[in-house]
């Protein structure tokens, strides 16, 4: 296995705000960071309830996998992470916006806190 790795910074995506990489390529792997439904223009987060901000979120990752050469519909996984549980069904229809024929494979995990006080984060595996 070759060590190559290349960092991916997206200038459509919102700015990251720690230290990490919005994505590292790995061979023809995107390993993307998660993405917090910041508006990239303000770096605020986007006004409305789960839905717009689970939108946002795969907006962002839509961003990042355009800057790789890649696109969002080549997601092999994503992990969403929410607040709520109770909101699963509203992320579910949003999902189906992005992915409404072979979805990626996916795991949902109920996190006490994200960024910025988020209530929803969603990081994704895309193949390049």
């Amino acid at each position: 296995m070759s060590a190559a790795r290349e960092t991916i910074h997206a200038g459509e995506a919102p700015a990251a705000i720690g230290p990490y990489s919005h994505a590292v390529r790995s061979g023809e792997l995107l390993f993307c960071s998660g993405q917090i439904p910041l508006d990239p223009a303000s770096g605020e987060l986007v006004p409305g309830g789960v839905s717009a901000q689970a939108r946002r979120c795969l907006e962002n990752l839509q961003a990042v996998a355009r800057a790789a050469d890649t696109t969002l519909a080549r997601a092999l996984r994503i992990t969403i992470y929410m607040m709520d549980l109770s909101a699963f069904a509203e992320v579910n229809a949003v999902c189906e916006e992005f992915f409404p024929v072979d979805p990626p494979a996916r795991a949902t995990v109920g996190v006490a806190a994200l960024p910025r006080g988020a209530a929803v984060e969603i990081d994704a595996v895309i193949a390049i």
